[in-house]
């Protein structure tokens, strides 16, 4: 907090910032709605800053893996809240950052939302497929797309897990994540998802060939019907 009137003298680019920046700006002069560079800018600051030293298994620093979220969410939502969230996405669970400090920081909206990615809850730790469950019933795509990346990339980057953990990761990843992929029509994502899990995974059984139509058993109902709506409105349209 005592950075929040000096942070811009303080930033230090890396490669990961340097290269996520690069590719905002160059987005950014297409962009019909600009957005803030000084709170993305902050929002990496705090998110090197409070993630400080952390590595990840992999051996890379742990800010690395919320800025190649951001990297990633960019291309299907340009939003600065959005953007700064994504960076933000792991500072409450995993560093002393706090929903209260981020709402000075930044503003209410992007403390709510990156206490709703967050799995710390009152109750105690929930899992990430009832994390996409929340944010599925609050229809917060936006939110969404930034789970799916961080799955994407955690996907990316599993093979410095131990097996267990990696057989655990990817089952989840094709009972919730490929599904949820498909729903929100980010094509490229899923076929990303699909071979990441088949490099991953032993063999999978016939019905589990990524298909989300059909009589697939979904893992939420309510994700089920809507798809089942949505393919009902294509067929009628190809009529």
């Amino acid at each position: 907090m005592i950075d929040i009137n000096c942070w811009e003298k303080k930033i230090e680019h890396c490669f990961y910032s340097a290269r996520l920046l690069k590719k905002l700006y160059a987005l950014n002069e297409q962009a019909q709605y600009k957005i803030d560079f000084l709170e993305v800018r902050k929002a990496i600051y705090y998110a090197k800053k409070y993630h400080g030293k952390q590595k990840r298994q992999s051996g890379e620093p742990y800010y690395s893996h919320p800025l190649e979220v951001a990297y990633r969410v960019a291309d299907y939502c340009f939003k600065t809240d959005i953007l700064v969230t994504s960076i933000l996405h792991d500072t409450i669970e995993d560093t002393k950052l706090t929903e209260k400090m981020l709402g000075c920081i930044f503003n209410t909206t992007i403390a709510t939302q990156v206490e709703a990615l967050t799995r710390i809850k009152i109750d105690g730790k929930i899992s990430a497929a009832e994390t996409v469950k929340l944010l599925w019933h609050q229809k917060n795509r936006d939110l969404l797309l930034i789970k799916i990346f961080d799955r994407l990339h955690n996907m990316q980057t599993i093979q410095a897990k131990s097996s267990d953990k990696i057989e655990k990761t990817t089952s989840e990843t094709i009972e919730i994540f490929l599904i949820l992929a498909a729903y929100l029509e980010v094509s490229k994502v899923e076929v990303e998802l699909k071979t990441l899990c088949c490099n991953n995974s032993k063999p999978l059984p016939i019905q589990h060939e990524f298909v989300y139509e059909g009589n697939m058993r979904l893992p939420f109902l309510t994700v089920q019907s809507e798809i089942s709506r949505r393919q009902s409105q294509s067929l009628m349209v190809r009529k």
